[in-house]
This record gives structure tokens, sequence and C-alpha cells, in this order.
């Protein structure tokens, strides 16, 4: 049975971002540090595999994001359906139980194989957590203004991603590649943790509430699997353009630091680098999830695919910190035009009987990219180089954006852009 249909609706249960503003803003600050933990590997990782493991090939030293993709994108389809079934909030806090090893596996770690548990633990956790607050966002705002809402979460995840990977980046140049960088890893758990389970509300009553509203077929289809993943045209473009995302970002998480490092740069410098891309992307999409609910999704997709193809070229055809971070600025750009536009698109086009299920897809997908970002970037990097490896991705994600002109409708309804919201309450 659905949620919609077992859960009463409780009175003064409303819709919407300012009705729910005080519980979306603390989701935010939960978001901000499950983005962190990942943050933190984000500028040393690759690094560390090369320094202290002699980890050469760099389909090797990529393999942490191979597992870390696979786990995550297991467990996003696994939240989802247990969102649907169970709730929310329960999920969120055994996320958290699951990062809270993380940290000490990495500054302890005696071989490679640590490292590779420790990201399949985190892999687990960011897709419990995030997930989880992606999901609830959705649930308290309701049918309006969720371009923004995800703008706001994903704002949240990102500029948290880049200040970890800037503040790991910046320990690690003043003392050593481990411990002291994860101890910041240690304190995110901690947080994370103890908002989830102190101040952290089930949304599911909203989710009632918003299917007692909702105009359209309530009835959940046989397969949601192969419903997002094949047989709806919309949803099967979000899941392939969520892909190559990914897949791009897996790239940039795992060669970035090494190409910056071969062309000259300090840590520190790399670490800057490092954090430009996830910093602008995370700022950008303040402005970029709220377009979407004002000028639609598909185009911001389309055109944001290709902005990311150019950002990963002009990283390639650098050599300078300039070169370096204007290229990454692109790809930021691009990536926030696309990442909570996609999430909106499947806001749009599920229902809310089966919405998060249709979430756990997308996400599954999504960062199933991860793996095979890392496996492409890998293989082609030690066949062709770190530029060979760019530029195959750079052209994967320029047809990833091809597709989606081609075969996505709009997903925002004609009469909901631009419009002004009306509260909507039992």
């Amino acid at each position: 049975m659905s949620i919609a249909a077992a859960d009463r609706v409780p009175s003064g249960v409303r819709l919407g971002l300012r009705e729910n503003v005080g519980q979306f803003s603390l989701l935010v600050v939960v978001n901000a540090f499950v983005g962190a933990m990942v943050g933190m590997e984000r500028s040393i990782l690759p690094l560390l595999a090369e320094e202290e493991f002699q980890l050469a090939a760099r389909t090797a030293i990529l393999s942490f994001i191979v597992v870390f993709g696979v786990t995550k994108a297991i467990t996003n389809y696994a939240a989802g359906r247990f969102a649907d079934r169970i709730g929310r909030r329960q999920i969120l806090i055994a996320g958290w139980l699951v990062a809270s090893p993380v940290p000490f596996l990495l500054m302890w770690a005696p071989t490679w194989t640590w490292v590779l548990v420790a990201n399949g633990l985190l892999g687990i956790s960011q897709g419990l957590t995030w997930s989880t607050t992606v999901i609830m966002k959705i649930d308290l705002v309701g049918p309006e203004r969720r371009g923004l809402a995800m703008g706001l979460n994903e704002f949240a995840g990102y500029i948290a991603v880049a200040g970890a990977a800037l503040a790991t980046g910046w320990v690690a140049a003043r003392w050593s590649l481990r411990p002291e960088p994860f101890y910041l890893g240690v304190l995110f758990a901690m947080c994370g943790l103890g908002l989830s389970v102190l101040f952290v509300r089930e949304t599911r009553s909203h989710v009632s509430l918003e299917s007692r509203l909702h105009i359209g077929p309530q009835e959940i289809p046989t397969s949601i699997f192969w419903r997002t993943t094949i047989a709806d045209r919309n949803l099967s473009s979000i899941n392939q353009a969520g892909l190559v995302n990914n897949l791009n970002d897996g790239m940039a998480w795992g060669l970035f630091p090494l190409f910056f490092a071969a062309a000259g740069s300090s840590l520190e410098r790399t670490a800057a680098l490092t954090a430009i891309y996830p910093a602008t992307w995370g700022l950008v999409q303040l402005g970029t999830g709220a377009l979407s609910d004002r000028i639609g999704r598909k185009w911001l997709i389309a055109t944001g695919m290709w902005t990311q193809a150019a950002g990963i070229g002009v990283v390639a055809m650098s050599g300078t910190f300039s070169a370096f971070a204007a290229g990454a600025a692109v790809l930021g750009v691009g990536t926030a035009m696309v990442y909570p536009t996609l999430l909106a698109a499947i806001g749009d086009v599920a229902s809310p009987a089966w919405r998060a299920s249709a979430i756990g897809v997308y996400r599954f997908w999504r960062d199933l990219g991860y793996a095979i970002g890392a496996v492409i970037a890998g293989v082609t990097a030690d066949l062709l180089g770190l530029g060979g490896a760019f530029w195959i991705v750079a052209g994967l994600t320029f047809i990833s954006g091809l597709s989606v002109a081609s075969r996505m409708k709009e997903t925002l309804p004609p009469a909901s852009r631009g419009q002004k919201r009306v509260s909507q309450q039992l």
C-alpha cells in the first residue's frame, strides 16, 4: 500500500517552502554535512593513492570511485523504495550510522583494500542520506517551486563538497595526507547524525496531503524501474543525462587532481582548483533551480550538458592555473544547469504515490555514472593519457545533450511557469 493511501494527514500539515521553512532549512544544513563527507576525499585521495599506496595505473587509482559509485547507486534505489514503504527519517539516521566509521578507516587504512571498504560504506551512507534529504524536501514544498527546492538542496551539498575539499587540502599541505584531514570527517558525521536524530521530522504526512490534492493518475506502475528507465521517454531521458553527468563528475574527481599536480600545481593550488568546480556548481544552482520553475526543464538540461562538455575541453587544452580555473568554473556552471533541474523534472512526471521510488531509480542510474566514468576515465587515461580521457568524456557529455534535445519533452506544465504559488492546506 502506498504512503498516500496508508497515512492520515494530521491537522495543520501544509505544503510549501515558506510554510515548512524551519524543517526545510534543517534538511539543507543536514545535506551540507552529507556533502562534506564526500568532499573530505575530493582533493587528497587520488594523491594518497599515488604517494602512500604507490598505485601507478590510473584504473587502479580510480577504483575507489568505482566502489563508491556502485554501492551508492544500489543504495539509492533501495532508499527510494524503502522511503515509500517505511518512511524517510529512519533511512536518514541509518545512513549517518553507516558513515560514522568511514573517517577512521581512511586515517588508519594499512592497505588500499581498506580504502575501498571505506568508500563502499561512504557510498551506502551517501545513497541513504542524500536520497532522503532530496525526497523530504520535495515532500515539504509540494508541486510548486520544486526547482528552487532542489537548487537549495544541491547548493548546500556541493558548497560543502567544495569547502571540505579545500579544508582537507589545506590541512594536508600543512601537516600530512593522513590522519589529520580526516579528523574533519569525524566532526561532519557527528553533527549530521545528531541533527537527524534530535530534530528531523518525518514527512510522509505531506505526501498524503499532496496525493489528495494531486490531479492525474494515482495508480502505482507495475514496474517503476521499467517505467522510469525505459518506457517513459521523459524519465529515460532524465536518467541518461543524470548518468552522463556523474560519469564526467567521476572523471573530474579522479583525474583532475592528478592532472593539476602533473602540470606543476602545489597541493594547496590543486585543492583550490579541485574546489572551484563544485563551488561554482553549488552557487549557481541557487539560480538555475529557480530558473527552471519559470522557463522549464528541457533546454536547461540540454544546454547544461553542452556547457559541461565545453568546460572539460577547456581544462584539457589548458596548462596554467587561471585556465584550469576557468575550465573548472565552466564545468560547474553546466552541472548547475542540469543537477537540480533533473530532480525537479522527476517530480513533475512521477505522481506522489510513487515519486520516491522514481527518484531512487533515477539516482541509481545517475550515481552508477560515477563507476562507469571512473572505468572509462581510468582505461582511456592509461591508453591515451589524461588529455585523451578528458576528450572522450567531453564527447559523451555532448552526445547526451543531443539526446535530451531530441527525445525529451518539456515536463513543467505551461500553467506553472512564472506563476505565483498558491498556499495549499488541508
